[in-house]
């Protein structure tokens, strides 16, 4: 997409070469229709740790792990780097999915985003 400044107004004006796409926007927002589509990366964590370098070192097939969280715990879903919602492991058959048990509010998303 070409993104050109609109002499006249000083707004962004956007022109795409797409059939049938508008030749130009020119309001300051993007109609979301425009965003419905896009693919974003959605990360699953289970739980966190720490190991020093001897310890990783000493991992080996069967190793256990022991991460922060205890069992029953809700994981963290995000989406792109924002902590986005909260869920519970479940089985697909033989793949693991996860249950959303909670959309985190705005407000905790952006305070997240800060810290």
């Amino acid at each position: 997409m070409d993104q050109n400044v609109n002499a006249a107004t000083g707004a962004d004006a956007i022109s795409s070469p797409e059939p049938g796409f508008a030749a130009d926007i020119t309001s300051s927002e993007v109609p979301i229709s425009m965003l419905l589509d896009l693919s974003l990366p959605i990360s699953i964590e289970l739980g966190r740790t720490s190991m020093t370098v001897q310890d990783i070192l000493r991992l080996g097939r069967g190793s256990v792990i022991q991460l922060d969280r205890l069992a029953g715990e809700p994981i963290d879903v995000y989406v792109g780097n924002r902590r986005f919602a909260e869920g519970e492991v479940v089985l697909l058959g033989e793949t693991f999915g996860v249950r959303v048990t909670r959309i985190l509010p705005r407000a905790n998303a952006v305070e997240e985003i800060a810290a």
